[in-house]
């Protein structure tokens, strides 16, 4: 059964005020967003609206209390101009899997898919073709109570907005082991992708960035000597161009869509893949003796961000040129060419908007 969404588009688009070809991730806004309530137990009012301001009192929940929970997806552009979702429905998984930790009620998949297809083919125009770019979709959900007391809110608004983006992460990126701030640890929501996980990450990425560093490498939360994710990415380490190290999913790390799809197309590719727990002695011992021919990192806004070296105890171990790497180009320019058509998706990975 189809759902209806009411539309009340923008009297007057920005898209003719946006510079394609230079863009700041995070920063430029398309003209719609899709919202929908969840009041007296239910799902309701799903609409198109113009991007704007939302109205919320000062005591609403989510500031106080941290119900907040987000995806991050892209929409991409075929060679015929048609609008491509990549898995889509891993997201919407994976954001039932964060309410349902943070005490959210679930978005019913159809729903979310309505919402999404109606509000990307809407703003297809806002989706840039250069390379690299894509338009970033952004569905989040907040608890809404106008209520001071700890307790799950009862009602909350789901939003999905667009920004056009370019490269996230222009070049290769130094990263900093982390051995005093803790991200997760057993029993928390690691796994999920609340607001709350990235607000703890501001102050040491902050102290890394004035050390020289672009982002942190988390270790576990008990002694330190494991590595679990990076800020924005999962962590695949490449040993002599054949076998691949990525830390296991064991709660503590995020399940990232990017992730599974570059240890499908790496298994594919005939890579031996080790998903394990990873010790950082061994991850530098491989950097220093040159084993490490290759260091990324995965994610919904970076694709691949390749690492150009990792700090450890006052050390820097640089890794291989990233011009000259073969796994990284391969695995970035064979996910880009399947999320833009333009190359074979044997794994039904796009939906197609026409």
């Amino acid at each position: 059964m189809a759902i209806s969404i009411k539309i009340n588009k923008t009297q007057q688009s920005r898209i003719d005020q946006c510079d394609f070809e230079n863009i700041e991730f995070g920063k430029i806004f398309s003209d719609h967003m899709f919202k929908v309530d969840f009041m007296d137990g239910k799902w309701q009012n799903p609409q198109i609206l113009p991007y704007g301001p939302i109205l919320m009192a000062p005591s609403i929940s989510a500031l106080h209390y941290g119900q907040a929970i987000f995806e991050g997806m892209k929409a991409f552009k075929n060679p015929q101009g048609d609008a491509l979702l990549f898995r889509p429905m891993d997201n919407i998984v994976r954001l039932n899997e964060s309410a349902l930790r943070m005490g959210m009620p679930e978005i019913p998949e159809e729903l979310f898919m309505e919402g999404l297809s109606t509000l990307v083919s809407l703003e297809k125009d806002w989706i840039p073709t250069k390379e690299g770019s894509a338009l970033y979709l952004r569905p989040f959900m907040f608890a809404t109570d106008d209520f001071v007391g700890v307790r799950p809110s009862n009602n909350y608004s789901f939003i999905i907005f667009c920004c056009p983006v370019n490269s996230y992460y222009p070049k290769p990126i130094k990263v900093l082991v982390e051995e005093k701030f803790v991200r997760a640890s057993d029993g928390m929501a690691g796994f999920a992708k609340a607001a709350g996980n990235y607000g703890i990450s501001m102050l040491p990425t902050m102290e890394a960035k004035k050390k020289g560093y672009d982002q942190i490498i988390w270790t576990d939360g008990r002694t330190h000597e494991h590595v679990e994710e990076s800020g924005t990415t999962n962590l695949f380490f490449i040993i002599n161009d054949d076998t691949v190290w990525t830390p296991s999913l064991d709660g503590n790390i995020l399940r990232g869509v990017t992730r599974d799809s570059c240890i499908k197309l790496l298994k594919q590719r005939g890579l031996k893949i080790e998903e394990r727990r990873i010790s950082v002695s061994e991850v530098i011992e491989a950097a220093k003796s040159g084993a490490m021919t290759d260091c990324f990192g995965t994610g919904t806004a970076a694709i691949i961000a390749k690492i150009a070296g990792i700090g450890y105890k006052g050390v820097d171990y640089m890794l291989p040129d990233s011009e000259n790497r073969v796994i990284s180009n391969w695995i970035y320019k064979t996910m880009y060419g399947i999320q833009t058509g333009n190359h074979q998706d044997d794994f039904n990975w796009v939906v197609n908007l026409k």
